[in-house]
Formats: structure tokens, sequence, C-alpha cells
């Protein structure tokens, strides 16, 4: 089975004034394009978690301005924009004993669907239980278009 993930960066940095700006104009100067992103904040410290159009070099230039980052594969899954949507993954997944590690999802008018990303613990396992219930996985390639 060929596996859809797709590379995601992670920033850990202080939650501070002007950080965030930091990071937004180091990528906007290496024309990395910013597609998905969530921001999660603990106390005085945070982790920033995108979906650029060109890891290898957000991660290079993140990390050239001294910031913490890492690349970690997530899974881009299409959710149902209607109530139960989430249920249909989430039960899908824990019924085969995969863990959501964490999640965040956008919907778009222009593409008109909904979008989840997902962190598993098994993300050939989740793809496999994924596409056995006909749940569509989105290539890198499509979010880009979004």
């Amino acid at each position: 089975m060929n596996m859809v993930a797709i590379k995601q960066i992670s920033i850990f940095m202080e939650n501070k004034p002007g950080r965030m700006a930091r990071v937004a104009k180091a990528l906007a100067d290496a024309n990395v394009n910013i597609r998905v992103l969530t921001i999660a904040e603990a106390g005085d410290f945070g982790v920033v978690r995108m979906v650029v159009d060109d890891t290898d070099r957000g991660y290079k230039v993140l990390r050239d301005e001294g910031f913490t980052v890492s690349v970690t594969e997530v899974l881009a899954v299409e959710i149902k924009d209607s109530p139960g949507g989430l249920y249909e993954i989430a039960n899908s997944l824990g019924m085969n004993n995969i863990n959501v590690e964490y999640a965040y999802a956008f919907v778009t008018a222009k593409a008109e669907r909904a979008m989840l990303i997902l962190r598993v613990d098994d993300i050939s396992g989740a793809t496999r239980v994924l596409s056995e219930a006909g749940i569509k996985l989105a290539t890198k390639a499509e979010i880009q278009k979004i």
C-alpha cells in the first residue's frame, strides 16, 4: 500500500510578543508559503505546527534563525463537513488500536471541503485503516492547492 504521509514542521518557542512575526518573516523572506498552521501554548512556551510548500527549505531557514525546529510525518485526511465526520475517523482508528496524538482541522470554501491533519502513533496502520474505511487521504500536492 502506498503511504500518504506529509511532512509537518514543528517549532518550539517562547510565548512572547514578536516570536511568531520572526517565524513568519523568516519564511516569507525565503519564499516559503504556509499552507496550514496551528499554535498550542503551554505557559511560557508554545508549539507552532505547520505544513508549508517547501518543508526542507522552511526547516533550514527556521533552524538557521535559531529556532528549535523538527519535522514529523502526519496524515492529511478529508473529513466530512457535517456532524459525525470526526467520529467516523476517530472510531475507525480507535477500533484498530491506533492512537491520535494530536490533530487540527480547517474548512476551505475554495476547495469546498474540510481537512484534518492527524499525528498518530502508527502512520502505516492508520493509512491502511482509513483507506479501507473509504476515507480519503490527501497528498501534499492536494494541500498545496488549498
